[in-house]
């Protein structure tokens, strides 16, 4: 099954025609992956991200901050066991719930299958496979339940390539550059006043886990090595006042 990836690492070529050619055998349509990891000792944390899903959902994804929204990154991250969801189960859990789950669903993503990884360095991993179906029906459960182990074996063996060839190398994130959305600039103005993750997430109403996620994804567009240099380079290009 992972034959064409093996393929195209060891002959150095794009690795997203292959992936995709994995995940649609598998009966998917779709791979996500993401990693919290440190590229250095003596870095914080940064959001590392690898995607088929078309950008423009990426970059809703991240202006929404749907981060906060949707709870399968976390029961993901809290379990050794496999997530399989559909919009129709996930849905009714709130209003802000289902608003994410229409706009994901217009997107492409109305179902699939999300793994948690624990990874060197304290790293924290999830890959997942999505659907454009809302709908998981018994018959197509079974069917996804019998290929879990190669599922989390595609999403090992990708972690482990992403891991040595990405952040062990020091290569930045995709979205250094990118504009920081409306959450992760109140944030780090929070941040620059003193406040703490904890205090943050307080006056936010999120947890300090989300707020963890915002700060990677804040020192990933920034290229900041910490919080503190993330608030000096927020102040310096004008993001933040002085």
């Amino acid at each position: 099954m992972l034959r064409p990836l093996f393929s195209a690492v060891q002959k150095g070529r794009g690795i997203v025609e292959s992936v995709l050619a994995i995940v649609h055998r598998l009966g998917f349509d779709n791979f996500m992956y993401g990693a919290s990891a440190s590229p250095h000792l003596n870095h914080e944390s940064r959001s590392y991200v690898f995607t088929t899903l078309p950008l423009d959902w990426v970059r809703r994804y991240d202006e929404q901050a749907y981060i906060e929204v949707t709870t399968r990154i976390t029961r993901a991250l809290d379990s050794a066991l496999p997530l399989v969801w559909d919009y129709t189960a996930e849905r009714g859990q709130s209003p802000r719930t289902d608003e994410f789950l229409e706009d994901s669903l217009s997107h492409g993503v109305g179902s699939g299958v999300v793994c948690g990884l624990h990874g060197r360095g304290d790293a924290k991993v999830i890959f997942a496979l999505s659907s454009a179906t809302p709908r998981i029906e018994d018959t197509r459960r079974r069917e996804i339940v019998g290929k879990l182990g190669d599922i989390r074996l595609l999403g090992t063996y990708f972690h482990e390539i992403f891991m040595r060839a990405v952040v062990e190398e020091g290569v930045s994130p995709q979205s250094l550059g990118a504009p920081l959305s409306v959450r992760e600039k109140q944030c780090l103005g929070l941040a620059a006043q003193g406040q703490t993750s904890q205090d943050i997430a307080e006056k936010l109403g999120i947890s300090e886990r989300t707020i963890q996620f915002h700060f990677d994804s804040i020192r990933s567009k920034l290229g900041a090595a910490n919080r503190q240099e993330a608030v000096a380079k927020a102040i310096t290009l004008g993001i933040l006042g002085r």
